[in-house]
């Protein structure tokens, strides 16, 4: 072929290109688009085919190359080897509860230690009032001088039968600790007023005579437990019970008691009595808390003979037990931290773990095993296998009741 005169230019070579109608007819036969479609496949299956093996498992399904049917026992531990599967072994969702009527309590985190400081262990005190009203300061100026930290310490009381104005000036003393700017005030304060019909009276005659004895026993343990069910919350670990007749303890009573570890303990308890002789002022130290004492053969043998209603009371003629009395033991000057197993014990002064009162320990207000009250408190304690100790050169003062003869 010839090429034209000049060589190759633009006009010319579109001079000898086919019609763009021829063209465009071309390009829409089904033949070519049928060409295109295979050309396409054959690209893609090359590009398959020709890859590496990690690219082809993109293209097959994941899996042993035999059925497991077929598979020896070799090679499915083989194959078997790589694997990690997760496995869930609860595969219960969470429970999730809305009701705002339903509370959780968690006991289980809330003990009664030695560590209480570190552990930050609330301390409940709990004080039974019945026409209290001129011991109620003195009791909120000892318990202000607590060591023990009161943000960590609640407080309850309970007032009943009551005809004076212990409530009056219950109330006032709260709200003149409660409202102090520093470190005085305690946790929280609670008052509970229950009357139970008592008539029985305060003097010291018909406090302390021997016909009011199994009566207003009864009638106290009955007012300790109101006191304790009402009061007792699931965040306290200790129960610290305190008459609020008390005339002096040391500020570190709580720590001192927390130390010993015991399920139920209690201290000696004695009074001072001052009186002139030959010109001078003596001091009287006396020995006032009988209901804290050790069985005897005797007195295991009186009960043996009682009816099972009777309520037996120390310290007096009518009934004679040969009981070893903490009061009679001991002495403030020697070694505070003795201790001695107790099977009765006095409400002055108690420090419980709170968990044996929530093992349903508390103050019987009928004969058990003829006793009420605090000693039978200490004799139920027992009996479910707590321990109940005092400690006989760990003193707390009582104020002078002035007891008559015959009254221990």
């Amino acid at each position: 072929m010839l090429l034209p005169k000049g060589g190759v230019n633009w006009k010319s070579a579109k001079a000898r290109l086919p019609p763009s109608r021829a063209v465009w007819y071309f390009l829409t036969r089904t033949r070519f688009l049928l060409f295109v479609a295979v050309a396409g496949i054959i690209i893609l299956l090359w590009r398959g085919l020709s890859g590496t093996a990690g690219e082809m498992q993109k293209f097959y399904c994941w899996g042993p190359a035999k059925s497991p049917m077929d598979m020896s026992a070799n090679e499915q531990a083989q194959w078997n080897s790589h694997l990690q599967t997760p496995v869930i072994f609860n595969h219960h969702a969470p429970v999730e509860i809305n009701s705002t009527t339903i509370q959780r309590v968690d006991l289980n985190p809330i003990v009664s230690t030695r560590k209480a400081l570190a552990n930050e262990e609330r301390v409940l005190i709990l004080t039974p009032l019945r026409d209290a009203s001129p011991y109620i300061e003195q009791h909120f100026d000892l318990l202000s001088g607590l060591t023990y930290p009161h943000h960590q310490i609640d407080l309850a009381f309970l007032v009943g039968d009551s005809t004076d104005d212990t409530l009056a000036v219950l109330a006032m003393e709260l709200e003149r600790v409660q409202t102090r700017t520093d470190q005085i005030p305690f946790n929280s304060a609670m008052i509970v007023e229950k009357d139970f019909g008592v008539i029985v009276g305060q003097s010291v005659e018909e406090r302390h005579g021997f016909a009011a004895q199994g009566p207003r026993r009864k009638a106290m343990g009955k007012a300790r437990n109101y006191l304790l069910s009402t009061a007792l919350k699931a965040e306290h670990s200790w129960v610290y019970w305190r008459d609020v007749d008390i005339k002096d303890s040391p500020s570190k009573i709580i720590e001192d008691f927390i130390a010993h570890d015991r399920d139920v303990l209690v201290p000696n308890v004695w009074f001072h009595r001052y009186k002139e002789e030959n010109g001078k002022l003596v001091d009287i130290e006396g020995r006032f808390d009988y209901n804290s004492w050790q069985e005897s053969e005797t007195g295991l043998k009186l009960a043996s003979t009682l009816d099972k209603d009777v309520v037996l009371a120390e310290g007096y003629k009518e009934y004679k037990t040969d009981r070893t009395y903490m009061a009679k033991m001991g002495d403030w000057r020697n070694n505070k931290d003795d201790e001695i197993p107790l099977d009765g014990i006095g409400g002055v002064n108690i420090l419980v773990k709170a968990d044996v009162h929530r093992s349903g320990i508390n103050f019987p207000c009928y004969a058990f095993e003829n006793q009420a009250e605090t000693e039978g408190f200490a004799k139920m304690a027992k009996r479910a296998g707590y321990g109940v100790y005092g400690l006989p050169n760990y003193v707390v003062w009582h104020i002078d009741t002035e007891e008559k003869p015959g009254n221990a």
